[in-house]
């Protein structure tokens, strides 16, 4: 396998996707090994018809503002592989939304969703609309018109999606809601629906409790867990919320929060009433932080990121590349044990390699984020058999899988008796599998 190479040919096509070279690189690097010991993976083209999605769809969403005004978005579906099951991934409402970004989130998916063991392939899809600041009413708008495009695409065995950046609760429902009259049947075609209407509890809070069962998996290799530990967490969003939930569940104290604005903080842990406030301050649609530090007298650091606090564990859940070289040596030389990602690629491949090289446990996001949609997946589930567990049912659940997703990492990754690459074990699980299946199916 050459991957300079592939890499070339894939910038040759698609000029620009920044995010998306990265994604692959990570990727090919990974599994070049494995990939060079079975030559039916060479023969059978599997990489040049992995690295392509089978389908890019772009549409036009116009819709009306508050104003009478017609404003026009950008709508994006990448389905990029469904050879384990249907398609599966998040929709993301986001001014940042582009090809590159879709692409590089559609491709994390499928090894993603590959190491739930459950059947679901990858994609994503989403829009360049921005929620923020936007009435109820522009939003049921915007929400109906994007599913005027989309409703045709999709389909409870053909492609399932589910909430990102920018669609929570409220956007499921109008979403789901304009499905179902167009559609004229009530299926399980999205996932993180309400709970009166076929939603699956813990759902929201699902890839944070993940991440940090994920992340406790690792301590456990080194005789360590999180009770006693300090905690530095990025992001203000479901991951963050549901990390922080459930690292002080075990005893941790988390200390930052993160968003946009900068960070806070709070030495005290966030716990109690400030999960409340923090909850309280998200479902107001704002996603800046400086309200929790007035609320709570605690320290604002504005544009900057929470790696410079002395922190045990590091859980990355804000977005794409905000951690850096710089924030890793920060990390390092505090005497931080763990960075856990609980964001899709949250970490710069120099960090990666700095975090890695410095014999800390470093895990990616496509294994330690995986407890969103493996609870994506549970509510399918349910909805297939009409019926709804309780949220200690799905706890148990997720919890399993979180534990046989780090057994597949550790098994893939191994390195010695002291260190695992949890990054290559990650790809090397995620890829077996679908490449697989690619080749019990033929070329298609």
């Amino acid at each position: 396998m050459n991957i300079d190479q592939i890499i070339i040919n894939l910038e040759k096509q698609h000029p620009g996707e920044v995010e998306y070279f990265q994604a692959v690189r990570e990727v090919l690097e990974s599994i070049q090994e494995i990939y060079n010991q079975n030559p039916q993976f060479e023969s059978a083209s599997i990489i040049e018809r992995m690295v392509e999605p089978d389908r890019v769809l772009i549409f036009k969403v116009p819709w009306v503002d508050d104003r009478g005004q017609v404003q026009v978005n950008l709508g994006y579906r990448i389905q990029f592989n469904n050879a384990i099951g249907p398609y599966k991934g998040g929709l993301r409402f986001h001014p940042s939304v582009n090809l590159s970004i879709l692409k590089f989130l559609g491709f994390e998916q499928i090894f993603k969703n590959a190491l739930t063991t459950l059947p679901m392939g990858g994609a994503k899809g989403g829009s360049d609309f921005n929620p923020k600041g936007k009435s109820d009413g522009e939003i049921m708008r915007f929400s109906q018109a994007f599913m005027l495009e989309l409703w045709k695409l999709i389909g409870p065995e053909t492609d399932v999606p589910a909430g990102d950046i920018g669609v929570g609760a409220r956007e499921i429902g109008f979403l789901y809601g304009m499905y179902r009259k167009l559609a004229r049947e009530n299926t399980g075609v999205l996932t993180g629906k309400g709970r009166g209407w076929g939603g699956s509890l813990i759902r929201p809070e699902a890839t944070g409790f993940g991440n940090v069962y994920f992340a406790n998996e690792m301590l456990k290799t080194k005789g360590e867990g999180f009770s006693g530990k300090k905690v530095a967490v990025s992001g203000f969003g479901n991951v963050a919320w549901g990390a922080v939930q459930k690292a002080t569940e075990l005893g941790a104290k988390v200390v930052t929060l993160s968003g946009p604005d900068g960070y806070i903080y709070d030495p005290d842990g966030v716990s109690g009433d400030k999960i409340d406030f923090m909850l309280e301050l998200r479902a107001s649609n704002n996603d800046v932080v400086q309200p929790y530090a007035t609320e709570f007298g605690v320290e604002f650091h504005p544009g900057k990121h929470p790696w410079e606090v002395p922190c045990d564990i590091a859980l990355p859940c804000a977005t794409q590349n905000e951690l850096d070289q710089s924030d890793a040596k920060h990390l390092i030389d505090n005497g931080c044990i763990c960075v856990c990602e609980g964001a899709n690629m949250p970490s710069t491949p120099e960090a990666v390699e700095m975090l890695q090289q410095s014999g800390m446990l470093f895990a990616p996001g496509k294994a330690a984020n995986a407890g969103g949609v493996a609870t994506s997946g549970l509510e399918m589930t349910q909805n297939a058999m009409k019926i709804s567990w309780t949220a200690a049912e799905v706890d148990k659940h997720l919890h399993g899988i979180m534990k046989d997703i780090h057994q597949q990492c550790e098994y893939y990754g191994r390195v010695n008796d002291q260190y695992v690459d949890y990054v290559k074990g990650a790809n090397i699980a995620g890829f077996l599998k679908v490449a697989n299946a690619m080749i019990d199916q033929g070329v298609i």
